[in-house]
């Protein structure tokens, strides 16, 4: 969806992508669809604007430094709900942007939806042990314990980026996200090409946590870098040993993040499991444009409860961190 000036510059775009399924999104409309096609609608195909395939919250309506930005913006909002009715689409959905996006398609009719996900914070620590120094005394015995019960089958943690990322570390990553995808998701849609082009393109802005024992590599999750934000993502392994996947995905993770003093790391959608690890709760947003008057209706009633029940989860949530109610120690 592209804006020009008088002179047919490019001013404004929003990139979309015509979808006749709801895979990949992490902002669920799947009773969405079975609802509205009960009631003889046709849900699909529908418009998504979005980084396909990770929960990343980022720019969707893109415009470059001009006074005129925030017009850009809503005539970007405003050509979307065009485009979908012209391709007979359902609804057009902007999900994982910011919040100021967000208001901007508010304002032009679209309908306003919130979420929790989980994100550790640096806060200037200079190593672990700093992180660990900021949380209550019982869960920062828990997380000592917890790594190295990690480590206690004679495992051992490597951090691979850049040259390190061989075609058999590929083989045996690729291995470990079958076997859990196949398991937790039913149907992995990462091929191993996927594996091989990301190491020819990204192989400095990955890191690779990989875990080996006697010889062989059993776990491993990828990651990437952003300018400040370390992104976890894919999680696997072929052996299951006790708080392997928490070392592996969350404290490998912030070790990296405060070594290369990036400032959060995103552990991609859900798990409230995380908080106990240092990673708080952070709202994402999203908005959706319904073409269908009655239907809209009926999910922007469904919308303003779920959204009153994210802010009360964010609220209740925050009491379950693993921070220090009083004064950071100093040894």
């Amino acid at each position: 969806i592209i804006v020009e000036d008088a002179e047919k510059q490019i001013v404004g775009l929003m990139p979309a992508y015509l979808k006749n399924h709801s895979r990949g999104e992490y902002v669920f409309d799947h009773g969405w669809a079975e609802a509205y096609e009960n009631a003889g609608g046709r849900y699909y195909p529908k418009l998504q604007a979005c980084v396909p395939f990770t929960p990343a919250t980022g720019p969707r309506l893109l415009v470059g430094a001009s006074p005129h930005a925030g017009a850009i913006r809503a005539l970007l909002a405003q050509g979307g709900r065009a485009i979908t009715e012209r391709l007979g689409a359902s609804s057009l959905h902007v999900t994982f942007c910011t919040a100021e996006e967000q208001a901007t398609l508010v304002e032009e009719g679209y309908l306003a939806r919130t979420d929790t996900q989980f994100h550790w914070k640096n806060e200037g620590y200079g190593s672990f042990e700093d992180f660990l120094g900021a949380l209550s005394s019982r869960k920062r015995k828990t997380i000592r314990r917890e790594r190295e019960e990690a480590l206690a089958n004679g495992i051992t943690i490597h951090r691979l980026s850049g040259a390190d990322l061989t075609e058999e570390i590929w083989d045996a990553f690729f291995a470990f996200y079958i076997d859990t995808g196949s398991r937790k998701w039913g149907r992995p849609y990462l091929t191993r090409k996927f594996f091989s082009l990301i190491g020819q393109t990204l192989s400095d802005q990955i890191v690779l946590v990989m875990a080996k024992r006697e010889g062989r590599w059993i776990a491993g999750a990828i990651n990437f870098v952003g300018e400040d934000v370390l992104y976890g993502r894919h999680w696997g392994a072929v052996e299951h040993h006790p708080f392997l996947h928490f070392e592996v995905c969350y404290y490998q993770a912030i070790e990296h993040a405060i070594v290369n003093q990036l400032q959060v790391v995103e552990a991609g959608a859900q798990g409230e499991h995380k908080l106990a690890r240092g990673y708080g709760p952070v709202t994402t947003y999203s908005a959706h444009a319904i073409i269908d008057p009655g239907f809209r209706r009926a999910v922007a009633d469904y919308l303003v409860r779920e959204r009153a029940h994210v802010a009360e989860l964010g609220r209740e949530l925050l009491a379950f961190t693993p921070f220090r109610r009083g004064p950071v120690p100093t040894e």
